[in-house]
């Protein structure tokens, strides 16, 4: 069983990602961490993330005080945060899944440096039929791309920060290897003014409204023809029960990098 702490228990992912994992046998959850100041800390975290009932586990402010006793974090907060647990984690040497999404490349360089000290999990997107879907698109660009106007349209809640979305970036980045490119060669961010769409390129929009959950589409269009194939969230429970899976699926692992392909077990 994998001992388990999850960073931002009250956050809308910490929270449903405590209640995932309290309703399993394989993770037993021994601690929460939350920024201090809130005026939660030392609450039990079952009583904090709304899990229905106490767990006999704390919520603290200082991850390095709770650390030891894990396997493995579960960190779906803030870039800024992230950062400070992939360090504690690689100094304790413990296994990390993050879904946290915004970095930068040198940031993310840090993640995939760290796969040489710990296991090391990173996924933009934890749901099932998300990484399914990133097959199909390969697939379908493998195939046709080259023939096709590519279009990405993602939606995300008011308060989501980054944009376009880690997942969408994600889909570039496999529809661009398929045709044999570089996304940062061929993306275009928007449109406006009065000019003819660039053959080659991979068209994203961006909406941000209301409490959207996610939902992403994307449009290949032909000649006389278009497909479309869409991913809708109805709320974030399956993005949580997949950060378990993640969580889960790093015992006994080795140091490495792991992606929810892995998971999975989609080639």
């Amino acid at each position: 069983m994998m001992k388990v702490i999850v960073t931002g228990p009250r956050g809308k992912m910490g929270k449903l990602i405590t209640q995932a994992a309290a309703a399993r046998d394989d993770l037993e959850l021994i601690a929460g961490v939350a920024p201090a100041g809130r005026d939660y800390i030392g609450e039990d975290l079952g009583t904090v993330a709304m899990v229905g009932r106490a767990l006999g586990v704390p919520v603290v402010d200082d991850l390095k005080s709770v650390i030891d006793k894990c396997d493995v974090i579960i960190d779906f907060s803030t870039r800024e945060m992230a950062m400070t647990v992939l360090d504690l984690a690689v100094a304790h040497k413990k296994a990390l899944v993050c879904g946290t999404t915004g970095f930068s490349e040198e940031e993310m360089s840090r993640f995939t440096d760290s796969a040489a000290h710990i296991p090391m999990l990173y996924a933009a997107n934890t749901s099932r039929l998300v990484n399914i879907m990133n097959k199909l698109l390969e697939l379908v660009t493998s195939a046709a791309g080259n023939s096709l106007d590519i279009e990405i349209l993602e939606m995300h809640d008011q308060w989501k920060k980054d944009s376009p979305s880690g997942t969408s970036k994600e889909m570039g980045e496999i529809m661009a290897r398929a045709l044999g490119k570089d996304l940062s060669d061929i993306a275009v961010y928007g449109r406006e003014g009065s000019a003819a769409r660039t053959p080659g390129t991979i068209g994203y929009h961006s909406l941000r409204a209301g409490n959207i959950p996610s939902s992403h589409t994307v449009f290949f269009g032909g000649m006389g023809e278009r497909l479309e194939i869409t991913h809708h969230s109805y709320n974030w429970e399956c993005f949580a029960r997949g950060a378990c899976d993640c969580a889960a699926y790093l015992e006994g692992k080795s140091p490495g990098f792991y992606t929810i392909k892995d998971v999975l077990n989609i080639s």
